[in-house]
């Protein structure tokens, strides 16, 4: 007698078959929607709902060409102004900071892959902004790429630790990974230097060195910002950073409007990588947006780490404004 399970699976099957035929006329063959439906026997309706079921898993992906939005003016402009190699500013949503950073999470996924070669060691920052380009990046095999984890791990509740932000880039990359096997923070610079200089640890930091690539976000210097929620500083220290004149946070580490280094306790504290070893990457992506991140962008320019830049239109006008 044939069983429930049994029963059912020739009818998935035929209709996952005809999702795949579904999406495969309409982004492959250029069908209309209607011109599927009466090929197929099918309704036009489950033309709509099959395509977007075809996106839900992932067996096709509907991308903005990145080049696009980088020849807009206000692109350009921002290229001028601030010396950058180049610049992708994508529409934002209005009211919703949320969708405008997926929207430009999305937009740093198609462009990165366009901007690396085989060879390429591409080191990973971590947080929000970063998580959110992880997930959005597509499946691909790029040869030959190693991405690195540029800071220790930090557990958070917020979900954004660093080495969730490599490892999903290396696996949508097929790339490998090296990860920072060491917390972010430790409880003494005694310990740090310990641990700095176990040869685990000190091969990794060396790959963090040697990294010819880096992808990051800026972060701000205010009680919300993930370094505060993640536990990386106290609000009391934050208090003392601000007093300094932080204007950014930079792969943990604070630096003035003038994208300056501000020292702190902290830092001999921290493993991951240093801000003197952020310079002179021959491609530094910065990915930030935000009315809260329109001074930690200025910021990271300011102290050469940034080489190309992503953020939004409202983010972009406030930066021209401000220059």
């Amino acid at each position: 007698m044939t069983n429930w399970t049994e029963r059912i699976r020739p009818t998935r099957s035929r209709i996952e078959d005809q999702i795949i035929e579904v999406a495969w006329h309409y982004y492959h063959d250029e069908m209309s929607q209607a011109e599927i439906a009466e090929r197929l026997d099918i309704s036009r309706s489950t033309v709509v709902n099959y395509l977007a079921e075809a996106r839900r898993r992932d067996y096709v992906r509907v991308s903005l060409r990145p080049t696009t939005f980088s020849e807009r003016e206000i692109a350009e402009e921002l290229k001028s102004r601030y010396g950058l190699k180049d610049a992708l500013v994508v529409p934002a949503v209005k009211n919703s900071a949320s969708e405008t950073l997926g929207r430009v999470a999305r937009a740093t996924a198609d462009w990165l892959p366009t901007l690396l070669k085989p060879g390429d060691r591409l080191g990973v920052s971590w947080g929000e902004t970063v998580f959110r380009v992880s997930v959005a990046a597509e499946r691909l095999t790029l040869p030959d790429l190693e991405i690195v984890q540029m800071v220790g791990s930090r557990a958070t509740p917020l979900g954004f630790a660093a080495e969730t932000c490599s490892a999903n880039l290396a696996q949508r990359f097929g790339a490998t990974c090296i990860s920072l096997h060491a917390p972010l923070v430790v409880q003494s610079s005694k310990l740090a230097r310990m641990l700095k200089e176990e040869p685990v640890i000190a091969a990794q930091l060396d790959a963090v060195r040697n990294c010819n690539k880096t992808l990051f976000a800026a972060g701000s210097c205010t009680v919300n910002s993930h370094v505060v929620q993640s536990g990386v500083v106290t609000a009391e220290e934050l208090a003392d950073y601000l007093a300094k004149g932080a204007k950014a946070v930079v792969c943990s580490r604070f630096i003035d409007g003038e994208g300056r280094p501000i020292p702190g306790e902290i830092d001999d504290r921290m493993i991951g990588v240093t801000l003197d070893a952020m310079l002179g990457k021959e491609m530094s992506l910065l990915v930030s947006a935000g009315k809260d991140r329109v001074e930690p962008i200025q910021a990271a320019i300011e102290a050469g780490f940034a080489s190309h830049i992503v953020t939004c239109s409202q983010t972009a006008w406030a930066l021209l404004e401000t220059r």
